[in-house]
C-alpha cells in the first residue's frame, strides 16, 4: 500500500468514525434528555451500542484516550477559573481534611470488601480497592455546574473531595508500583521523585501564570482579536497538560492549576465562554469511550458478580462519604445527597487497573471485570440523583402534589420568587393583563398564594431545564425576584439563562453592592439592589425632617444617584470596593450649597 493510499484510508477512517460517534451522541443524548436521565448516561449507552461488543461500528476506544484526557483537562481548567487562590485557601479544611479521610477510609474498606468477597490477595485487593475510592470528576463536576450547585457550600465540598482525589493519584501510582511483582524500570521515577515533580510543576505553572499568561492575555485583550483568545485559551490548557504528562503526572491537575492562576484575570469570563464548547464535545467523547470499553462479555459471564461488586462499591462509598460529611457539619439530607453524588468509581480507575495488570498484581480478566464495575457504577449515578431529587421534592411538598411549571400556560413573563419583592413585580404586570408564570420553591408560600387565587408553580427557577418547561423559549421577560438566601442567584446561573434564552429580557433583584458587581459583565436588562429605592425614599424624608428645602432634597437625590453609579462602574471594572471612594459622601466630603 502506497503512502498516499494509507493517508487516504486513515482520513476515511477518521471521518467515518467521527460521523458514527457524533451521530450516536445526538441520538442517545436527545433520547435520554427526553427521558430526563441526563446526557452522561446517554453518552455511555451510545458508546455501548456503537462499541466493539454490540454493533462494532467503533473497534478501538483506546484511540480516543488522548482526546478524552484533554476533555477532562478542559473541565478542570474551567473549574479552576472559578476558584481563585483565596477561595482555595478557604476550602483547605475540606480538601485536606474531608478529602483525605474519604480517600483513605473508602480505599481501605473497599480493599477489604474485595479481599473478602473475591478472596484476592492483599496486594491485589489494595491495587483494586484504592482506585475504586476515587470518584468520577468528569461526571460529577458537569452535574454540579449544570444544576448551578458548583458555587454553593454543598458543591464546594464535593469539589474539595474531587480535588484531593486528583492529588492522591501520584501516591496511588507509587503504592501500586511498590507492590508490583515485576522488577521496576530503573529509568522510571520513584514515588519521591514523582512528588517532587508535582510540587515543581505546580510552582512552575504558578510562576508562568504570573509572569507569562496574564501579560499575554492583556496584550490579546488590547488587540481585540476574539480568535486569539480561543487559541490562547487552548494553548494554556494543552501546554500545562503537556508539562504534567511529560512528568508522568495528572494531566487534569496541570490544567486546573493554570485555571486557578487566571481566576483573578479580567479576561476569565471570555476564556470560559471560548473553551466551554471544546470541553463539552471532548467530555462527550470521553463518556462515549467509557461505554465502548464496557466489556459486555464479562458482564454476561458473571452478571451477579459485576452487579454485586458495583452495588457494594456504591453502598460503601455513599455511607462513608455521608458519615464524614455529617462529621464536617453537613445536615443529614445534604450528607446523604453528597454520599450518593460521589458514590461511583472514577475514570482514573482504568489507568490504575492497567498499571496493576502490568505489575502482575491482577490478571487482564480482573481488570476487565472491574472496568465493567466502574462503568456500571457511573451509569447508576444519574438514577440515584434522580431518586434523591424525587425524595427531596416529596419531602418539601409535605406529601401533597404541587403543580410544576410544565403545567403552566405559555406567558410573556416568568417571575422566579413570589415573596414580598416578586409579589409587587407580578401585580404590576397583572395590572395591564400581562400573562405571568410564577415559580417558587416554598410550598407554604405557594399554598398561601393559592388562598388568594394566585397560581404559583413549584420548582427551582434557577434551573435552565425547568425554565424551558415553563415556556422561557418564547417569554419576553424573565424576572429573578428570589431572595438568594442559599446563594443560588449567582453570576454563573444567570449567565446560563442569558445564553439559553437570548430573546428574553432578564432582570435581577440583587442583594447588595457586592452582589450587583458580580453581574457587571452580563447583558442584563435591569439589576437593582433590593433596598436601594426604599433607602433613598427614607433619606429624602429624613432631609425634610431636619429642615432641608424640597429643591435641595431633589439635588441631593440626583447627585447621590450619579455618584453612586460612577462608584459602581469603577468598582465593577477593578473588582475593588475602595475604587471611587472619594465619590461617596462623608463628614468631610459633602455637597456644597448652590452658588
Amino acid at each position: 500500500m502506497t503512502e498516499v493510499q494509507q493517508t487516504a484510508e486513515t482520513a476515511s477512517y477518521v471521518l467515518e468514525s467521527g460521523a458514527v460517534m457524533l451521530g450516536a451522541a445526538i441520538i442517545f443524548v436527545l433520547l435520554f434528555r427526553k427521558l430526563k436521565l441526563g446526557a452522561t448516561l446517554g453518552y455511555i449507552v451510545g458508546g455501548v451500542v456503537i462499541g466493539p461488543y454490540v454493533l462494532g461500528l467503533f473497534l478501538d476506544p483506546d484511540s480516543l484516550s488522548t482526546l478524552t484526557e484533554l476533555g477532562i483537562a478542559l473541565l478542570l481548567f474551567i473549574v479552576g477559573l472559578e476558584l481563585n487562590p483565596g477561595r482555595l485557601w478557604r476550602l483547605r479544611k475540606d480538601i485536606f481534611g474531608l478529602g483525605l479521610a474519604q480517600v483513605v477510609i473508602c480505599g481501605l474498606l473497599l480493599s477489604l470488601f474485595i479481599h473478602l468477597a473475591l478472596e484476592f490477595s492483599l496486594f491485589a485487593s489494595l491495587a483494586i480497592g484504592l482506585p475504586l475510592a476515587l470518584s468520577s470528576t468528569a461526571q460529577v463536576l458537569p452535574m454540579l455546574r449544570g444544576d448551578g450547585d458548583l458555587n454553593t457550600p454543598q458543591g464546594e465540598r464535593a469539589f474539595s473531595i474531587l480535588l484531593f482525589q486528583d492529588l492522591s493519584i501520584v501516591p496511588m501510582i507509587t503504592i501500586v508500583v511498590a507492590m508490583s511483582r515485576v522488577a521496576p524500570d530503573p529509568s522510571a521515577p520513584t514515588g519521591a521523585m514523582l512528588a517532587l515533580y508535582t510540587v515543581g510543576a505546580v510552582v512552575a505553572l504558578v510562576v508562568a501564570g504570573r509572569l507569562l499568561l496574564n501579560p499575554m492575555f492583556r496584550l490579546i485583550g488590547r488587540l481585540g482579536e476574539r480568535e486569539l483568545f480561543i487559541v490562547a485559551g487552548l494553548f494554556t490548557v494543552v501546554a500545562s497538560s503537556a508539562l504534567m504528562h511529560a512528568l508522568g503526572l495528572s494531566v487534569a491537575l496541570g490544567a486546573f492549576v493554570a485555571g486557578v492562576m487566571l481566576a483573578e484575570s479580567p479576561y476569565r469570563h471570555e476564556l470560559e465562554s471560548d473553551v466551554e464548547p471544546f470541553r463539552s464535545i471532548l467530555l462527550g467523547l470521553f463518556f462515549l469511550s467509557v461505554g465502548m470499553m464496557l466489556d459486555l462479555r464479562v458482564i454476561a459471564a458473571q452478571p451477579l458478580t459485576v452487579i454485586g461488586i458495583a452495588a457494594g462499591v456504591i453502598v460503601i462509598k455513599a455511607l462513608v462519604i455521608a458519615g464524614l460529611a455529617r462529621l464536617f457539619g453537613n445536615s443529614g439530607p445534604r450528607s446523604i445527597r453528597l454520599g450518593l453524588l460521589l458514590s461511583q468509581a472514577g475514570e482514573f480507575g482504568f489507568v490504575l487497573f492497567a498499571l496493576a495488570t502490568a505489575g502482575q498484581l491482577i490478571t487482564s480478566e480482573a481488570a476487565s471485570l472491574f472496568g465493567a464495575v466502574v462503568t456500571l457504577s457511573m451509569a447508576c449515578t444519574p438514577f440515584l440523583m434522580r431518586l434523591v431529587d424525587r425524595l427531596e421534592a416529596s419531602e418539601e411538598r409535605g406529601g401533597e402534589g404541587l403543580d410544576g411549571p410544565d403545567q403552566s400556560p405559555e406567558t410573556s413573563a416568568i417571575v422566579v420568587g413570589y415573596g414580598r419583592f416578586g409579589q409587587t413585580v407580578a401585580q404590576m404586570l397583572m395590572a395591564k393583563k400581562v400573562g405571568v408564570t410564577l415559580i417558587d420553591k416554598m410550598p407554604t408560600l405557594i399554598e398561601t398564594a393559592d388562598e388568594f387565587g394566585i397560581k404559583v408553580y413549584y420548582g427551582d427557577g434557577m434551573r435552565v431545564d425547568l425554565l424551558r418547561t415553563a415556556g422561557a423559549d418564547t417569554a419576553k421577560a424573565i424576572l429573578f425576584c428570589n431572595d438568594n438566601v442559599g446563594g443560588e442567584l449567582n453570576r454563573d446561573a444567570v449567565a446560563r439563562v442569558l445564553e439559553a434564552f437570548p430573546q428574553a429580557r432578564v432582570m435581577v433583584r440583587v442583594f447588595d453592592r457586592r452582589h450587583l458587581m458580580e453581574f457587571a459583565s452580563l447583558d442584563l436588562d435591569f439589576a437593582q439592589r433590593e433596598l436601594f429605592e426604599s433607602a433613598v425614599v427614607m433619606g429624602r424624608r429624613a432631609l425634610s425632617a431636619v429642615g432641608i428645602e424640597q429643591g435641595e432634597i431633589d439635588r441631593v437625590d440626583k447627585e447621590y444617584r450619579l455618584r453612586d453609579c460612577d462608584r459602581l462602574e469603577r468598582q465593577s471594572a477593578s473588582g475593588d470596593l475602595h475604587a471611587g471612594e472619594n465619590r461617596s459622601f462623608s463628614p468631610d466630603r459633602f455637597l456644597p450649597d448652590p452658588g
